[in-house]
């Protein structure tokens, strides 16, 4: 039975990863933190997920409760995730992250930790997501330059980055596999006068409005058809349930960075 922490636990995302913490067989909820201003803090995880007290008090210190966990989850935003992977560094506890947003200074910062303690770093925790990145990977390499690429995602009106960490890495994927360097090569929206476009391109539409949990889809396009590679998440308990798979999976595993990838074996 792998000790799981939560951190954000009162948040949408923290109270679903506690809801799948519960249901899992393989994991137990023994800690859960928030920011110190939250409402949430003091409250029973488990009652302030809806469902049954837990006997986990909700707090915001991490620092003096490491010892009450094995694997921290950690899917708030990037300022808080990296005071979590100090922490975290500091007293040996594995870590897995499904934060967003964060820059290249932050994940050398994860990669860095990765040489004291295992973390799985993912944007999606989703099996469905990550074996679209499988499929990803085929459908470049057979395609080739000849195809332009774009990826059109839609979120929630909540959510604060854009493009979404899922479409950045399906771009990463997609860019690789064509030896294609993403940072040259995203156009980020279109707008005015263009001018044609650049065959070696990527592009990205972000959508934000409503309650969509996540959708992705990356299109091929090509002279005469066009070939689209689709996820839609309708519950957030996909990527809970992902989390806690990479949390039982990490715990046997030594040091070093991982992704989804290599939790379901792909």
């Amino acid at each position: 039975m792998v000790r799981i922490g939560i951190n954000g636990a009162g948040g949408r995302m923290g109270k679903t990863l506690v809801q799948a913490c519960v249901e899992n067989p393989n994991t137990q909820l023994t800690a859960a933190f928030e920011i110190e201003s939250s409402s949430a803090i003091g409250q029973d995880a488990g009652l302030h997920a809806g469902i049954e007290n837990l006997n986990v008090s909700i707090n915001s210190e991490l620092e003096s409760h490491t010892d009450n966990f094995d694997v921290l989850i950690d899917f708030t935003v990037p300022g808080c995730t990296m005071q979590s992977l100090e922490t975290c560094a500091q007293h040996s506890k594995s870590m897995v992250i499904g934060t967003t947003g964060l820059d290249d200074a932050q994940k050398q910062k994860l990669r860095q930790a990765s040489e004291k303690i295992s973390i799985v770093f993912a944007p999606n925790m989703s099996v469905g997501v990550n074996l679209c990145l499988k499929l990803l990977q085929t459908a470049a390499k057979t395609l080739g330059d000849e195809y332009n690429v774009e990826i059109i995602e839609a979120h929630h009106k909540h959510k604060v980055d854009a493009p979404s960490g899922t479409a950045l890495r399906m771009g990463e994927v997609v860019a690789e596999s064509l030896g294609r360097d993403l940072n040259e090569c995203a156009v980020y929206g279109r707008e005015g006068h263009t001018g044609a476009r650049d065959n070696k391109t990527i592009g990205f539409e972000t959508i934000r409005a409503g309650d969509i949990v996540g959708d992705h889809t990356v299109m091929f396009a090509g002279t005469g058809e066009r070939v689209e590679i689709t996820h839609k998440a309708s519950s957030r308990m996909t990527f809970a349930q992902g989390a806690m798979r990479a949390a039982s999976w990490l715990l046997s595993k030594p040091h070093g960075l991982y992704d989804m990838q290599d939790v379901l074996g792909l």
